[in-house]
């Protein structure tokens, strides 16, 4: 995820099982066709927190609070087993290769998605381009060109086509970057990037899925039809996700009813998979502080209240430096309307999806203030009735059949 400078000499680490996450995090350490070079990305990772943590205040802080996030909260290599699991238990007949990754933010998902297969296409979209960047700087950018040709970062509203996001790009000759060599990242119309028509035939000169050079004109991969911009320029996604509570952060009913529709256009005609995450419990409900140890740090989650009348709470994760004793307090804030399964549900199948499935776990129960520690025996599994317990996490897998043309 970062590039390499002098190696630092440390203590060999625990490896993180991507299975025992006891704070809420989609999370499954399942045999995956990209171990091997997740593994590979966690030493890089490791090894670049370390240059993280020598960084002075100013120079490291916002590098350091994303790459923090990245250890401690996301899961890449277990959400992405889930999800080909998923596929290939309720649609099956193909192996998955296009993913759509909403709330993308820094794009660690799609990154681990082409790493595993060149084949593989990935499209994220988020509405914060300054995290865009820095994920296309940090996760994808570090992959190479053929990677790179086969993903797009949006920028725009998950509520509205991707016809009016915009494409974040950077150049060929920088890739793939370092913390020495920032990428000279830009935003650009989705307008211009993938929907303009070939200026004499009309058509587009690639085919859907071929891989080009950054130095070639994106203009080139253009659709006729403005309303259709990246729909037509991608593939239909066979999976699309919103992981890490993302749909939280839409707080109407309707709202979420509309987002769930545009997925559901994106997903490919030959069927596919809508993956989203949601935890509760009666933990869920209250304030609480919970704290994770690593080597490095020490990571806080933390849920300083909840509204009994809107179900919205407020989410705080704050990072403690061991080296430095320095705290890193609201890393990320979030205000989130904490949806039940049954609303959920209902929302997907009124939105035209064919059928919804509830894959869920019990998280270990843990005081306010507990020092929680990893659980590595709790296994996801599909159920049709859960009674209600302190502390819980969910796949919601929602299945689009193949329709016709």
């Amino acid at each position: 995820m970062m590039g390499k400078q002098k190696k630092h000499q440390h203590q060999p680490r625990r490896q993180r099982s991507y299975d025992d996450d006891p704070l809420p995090s989609s999370a499954f350490d399942a045999p995956s066709l990209i171990a091997s070079s997740i593994e590979q990305a966690q030493s890089d990772e490791e090894e670049a927190l370390d240059e993280l943590l020598d960084l002075s205040k100013d120079a490291g802080d916002y590098n350091l609070r994303h790459t923090l996030y990245q250890r401690s909260v996301q899961s890449p290599k277990g959400d992405i087993s889930y999800l080909q699991k998923f596929f290939l238990t309720y649609v099956g007949g193909r192996i998955p290769l296009h993913l759509y990754e909403d709330f993308c933010g820094t794009a660690l998902i799609c990154a681990e998605w082409v790493r595993g297969d060149a084949r593989r296409t990935a499209l994220g979209i988020d509405l914060d381009e300054e995290t865009l960047i820095w994920g296309l700087q940090h996760n994808i950018g570090k992959l190479g060109i053929d990677a790179h040709s086969r993903s797009r970062l949006l920028c725009g509203d998950v509520l509205h086509p991707l016809s009016k996001a915009r494409v974040i790009k950077f150049e060929e000759s920088k890739v793939p970057c370092t913390w020495s060599s920032a990428v000279d990242c830009q935003v650009t119309s989705s307008h211009e990037d993938l929907n303009q028509e070939e200026s004499t035939t009309g058509k587009s000169s690639k085919t859907v899925g071929q891989t080009c050079s950054c130095s070639e004109k994106e203009s080139e991969v253009r659709s006729p039809n403005n309303d259709v911009v990246a729909e037509s320029v991608w593939p239909g996604a066979d999976v699309v996700c919103a992981l890490n509570y993302s749909c939280c952060c839409l707080h109407k009913r309707s709202d979420l009813v509309a987002y769930f529709k545009r997925v559901l256009k994106l997903i490919s005609t030959e069927g596919g998979i809508f993956v989203l995450d949601i935890y509760g419990g009666t933990s869920s409900e209250c304030a609480m502080k919970l704290r994770r140890r690593y080597e490095e740090f020490m990571y806080i989650w933390e849920q300083e209240d909840f509204d009994v009348v809107t179900r919205t709470t407020r989410i705080s994760l704050h990072f403690q430096l061991n080296k430095s004793h320095r705290m890193l307090r609201h890393a990320f804030t979030y205000r989130w309307r904490l949806w039940t399964l049954p609303e959920v549900r209902d929302c997907l199948e009124e939105a035209g999806f064919s059928f919804v499935h509830i894959w869920i776990r019990e998280m270990s129960e843990a005081k306010d203030g507990d020092e929680v520690e990893a659980t590595s025996s709790v296994k996801f599994e599909e159920v049709g009735s859960f009674l209600q317990q302190h502390s819980w996490n969910a796949y919601v897998v929602a299945v689009k059949c193949r329709t016709s043309e």
